[in-house]
């Protein structure tokens, strides 16, 4: 009976012990990018439209490129030639090291230089190929993450300039949100990460909970006020709401 009781005490005064504090918040999406070109050129393609569902690493954007497909063609007919005379004069020093013993010192160490030439040569060319597949790469746009269009600046035909870098596309995550809950700074001492928050969205009578993820770090200075934050789901961003930090 004694230890019921006290169980009873114990919990009473962690009831009286804990306080909410009031908090508003708005939402926003947990990730968000704005999207340009780093090369320049003709939008030849558009894939995706306003409110479009995208995948990581799915085009979204393309520009005419038949160029730069070109010079990769060319970088790599280039590097299957430096390819076959490098395995020819690997082929033509083993030869010629096997009969060493009979040839002078310079015309052995020529054949040992057409080796290494040529193997400069590949290892060369197989840079520029690389080289040429970066840029063509880069006359396509990927998304950076699962996400949805939020914002659609581009159509076929645009013109744009990788030394002038201006957003074509903005992408936000399609489900994972994040509310930035706001709250008096007088309590800076007592929220803490992992607390509850309860909280309702404007014109809307139903209650959701989630815990305090992170809290920020600093004070704003107009509004006395600190900011936390809270992750949820299938929240529309840019909708805001009220509710209480349980705090211990």
């Amino acid at each position: 009976m004694n230890k019921l009781l006290m169980s009873f005490m114990i919990l009473s005064l962690s009831f009286l012990s804990a306080e909410e504090v009031y908090a508003t918040f708005t939402v926003e999406a947990e990730r968000s990018a704005n999207l340009a070109f780093s090369a320049s050129g003709i939008v030849n393609d558009v894939k995706v439209e306003l409110g479009s569902v995208v995948k990581k690493g799915q085009k979204l954007v393309s520009l005419e490129n038949s160029d730069v497909r070109s010079m990769v063609a060319i970088a790599k007919a280039n590097l299957r030639t430096a390819q076959v005379s490098a395995n020819y004069a690997q082929k033509e020093y083993k030869r010629q090291s096997q009969v060493k013993h009979l040839l002078d010192a310079s015309a052995f160490d020529k054949f040992a230089q057409n080796r290494d030439v040529n193997n400069a040569t590949v290892s060369q060319l197989k840079a520029n190929l690389k080289y040429q597949e970066v840029l063509l790469k880069k006359t396509s746009l990927y998304a950076p993450f699962d996400g949805i269009i939020y914002e659609k600046l581009v159509e076929v035909g645009d013109v744009v300039s990788g030394q002038m870098i201006s957003t074509i596309l903005k992408i936000q995550s399609a489900h994972d949100v994040k509310l930035i809950v706001s709250f008096d700074e007088k309590y800076w001492d007592k929220v803490k990460k992992g607390a509850t928050f309860k909280y309702t969205l404007t014109g809307s009578d139903k209650s959701y909970e989630g815990k305090i993820s992170k809290i920020y770090p600093t004070i704003e200075n107009k509004t006395h006020k600190l900011r936390a934050e809270v992750k949820a789901k299938d929240i529309k961003v840019g909708l805001f709401g009220t509710g209480t930090i349980v705090t211990e």
